[in-house]
């Protein structure tokens, strides 16, 4: 297996150098969701956990988001290895319309029902209540976020990486600074606590998706074709929606998923101390994972990109086991420092700045601990499904791996253990944790069959 490692230093230049912004750029986005966490926090803990609460459905936003970038780059890796500008274009105008249009009818859906949609994700009426202002704003931002998020991911495709750094950094600057102005009433502004956070948020996102239009209208990268945007043609459209629907349908069950683990979380007799704590682990272990994203993300490129030059498949097999390797030992190094801080740097340090003390702040520790030691799992199965499986075309085989373990197996046994048998926390968050674990025997089998190396960009069937 190591064999495949052997590669010219060249090559891990390349890859660091595709991966670096692509890093940066998830660091950013993470640490958005932490900075808000953390001016929340200053309210009290009721306020935060009605911030995780309203968040369950925004993620099911944030997950149509990543599907469609990702179905976005399938295509888009793909054309690039065959230089076909005309057709990027054309992904670029199917993935723009119909991301949009189905983020602004859930959008709609929190606008006009939030405390009925909140009702339904904890037994804390009051946190319904509290957290409904945040939940009417917060779903127009992923309107302008997705459009901004789809021309980012053609720019990535095309391994351009550093534009979404770029992008997101002035975005999360935007954010904080209206974040401490509108949460707190600084500088002659209303004090609008949760509902600044959401309307920052917001106006965040129309700053990114404006320096985004100007750049697609000027970019010598990808030059943009209006024409083939506006009108991208009922072929492209077929093609988009074979193989890239079942990742959006993907994205959109596992974030569902994801969602329902809260919402166990948030009908346990202690909910409010496991969704405030949850709240602040959610935010840190995904920035313990911004490495796994981006490497999951270069691979993606580097794999789509070798299948669209026509390489071999024992030539795009050997390459992408080279990148799965490097990813599970960068995640297993990630996994020992983040397990040292935990005693050393969360606990007395980091919780306390979250108003994390007594039984929450050691419901928080035994989250950091389930999160931290499954961090080589989660990583192997990252540039698995999001990466290699993807970028081979592979798309009913991602979507069955990434959903399955977590359906399956993680959600029924938390459940279980929460809500019938009310276990201590640690069998509970450590439940959670199980499908990364699952996935990894599942990927290695899917990708040793080499039946995942299709070239997406060859008409077949109609498509």
């Amino acid at each position: 297996m190591f064999r495949h490692l052997k590669r010219p230093p060249a090559f891990y230049r390349y890859l660091w150098r595709l991966s670096l912004p692509m890093i940066l750029q998830n660091l950013i986005t993470f640490s958005l969701g932490l900075i808000d966490t953390f001016m929340v926090s200053q309210l009290g803990n009721m306020e935060m956990a009605s911030i995780t609460a309203a968040n369950i459905p925004v993620f099911l936003l944030l997950s149509i988001v990543f599907g469609v970038q990702s179905g976005l780059g399938i295509l888009v890796s793909q054309y690039w290895g065959k230089k076909d500008m005309e057709n990027i274009s054309r992904a670029i105008g199917v993935a723009a319309f119909l991301g949009t249009g189905l983020v602004f009818v859930l959008a709609m859906v929190f606008f006009l029902f939030p405390v009925q949609v909140m009702d339904l994700l904890s037994n804390e009426h009051q946190l319904s209540v509290l957290g409904a202002p945040y939940l009417r704003i917060i779903g127009f931002s992923y309107v302008f976020n997705m459009l901004s998020s789809v021309y980012v991911s053609a720019q990535r495709s095309v391994e351009n990486p550093n534009f979404g750094m770029k992008v997101f950094g002035c975005s999360t600057l935007v954010n904080t600074a209206l974040n401490y102005v509108l949460i707190f009433g600084k500088f002659g502004f209303p004090m609008l606590g949760i509902q600044g956070a959401a309307l920052a948020t917001l106006l965040s996102r129309v700053a990114e998706f404006v320096i985004c239009l100007i750049s697609a209208l000027r970019s010598k990268t990808i030059p943009l074709q209006l024409k083939c945007f506006l009108r991208p043609g009922m072929a492209m459209l077929r093609r988009f929606v074979h193989y890239s629907s079942p990742v959006v349908l993907n994205e959109l069950i596992w974030g569902l998923g994801t969602s329902m683990l809260t919402v166990i979380l948030g009908y346990t007799s202690n909910s409010v101390d496991m969704l405030a704590a949850n709240a602040v682990m959610g935010n840190i272990g995904r920035l313990f994972l911004v490495v796994c994203f981006g490497l999951g993300a270069a691979t993606g490129v580097i794999v789509g990109k070798a299948i669209g030059e026509g390489q071999s498949h024992e030539q795009v097999q050997s390459l992408s086991q080279c990148l799965l390797l490097f990813t599970a030992l960068v995640g297993s190094g990630i996994a020992i420092v983040a397990l040292v801080l935990v005693p050393t740097v969360f606990v007395p340090v980091v919780f306390p700045l979250f108003k994390l003390f007594g039984e929450p702040a050691r419901i928080a520790a035994a989250m950091a601990v389930a999160s931290f030691i499954t961090i080589p799992f989660s990583a192997y199965a990252i540039s698995s499904i999001t990466g290699v499986l993807r970028a081979g075309g592979d798309v009913l085989w991602s979507t069955v791996l990434d959903i399955l373990p977590q359906w399956l197996l993680a959600i029924p046994l938390t459940a279980v253990l929460a809500l019938v048998l009310e276990t201590g926390v640690w069998p509970i968050v450590l439940a959670s944790h199980t499908e990364s674990v699952l996935k990894l025997p599942l990927c290695m089998w899917r990708i040793h069959s080499q039946k995942w190396i299709h070239d997406v960009t060859v008409d077949k069937e109609g498509l």
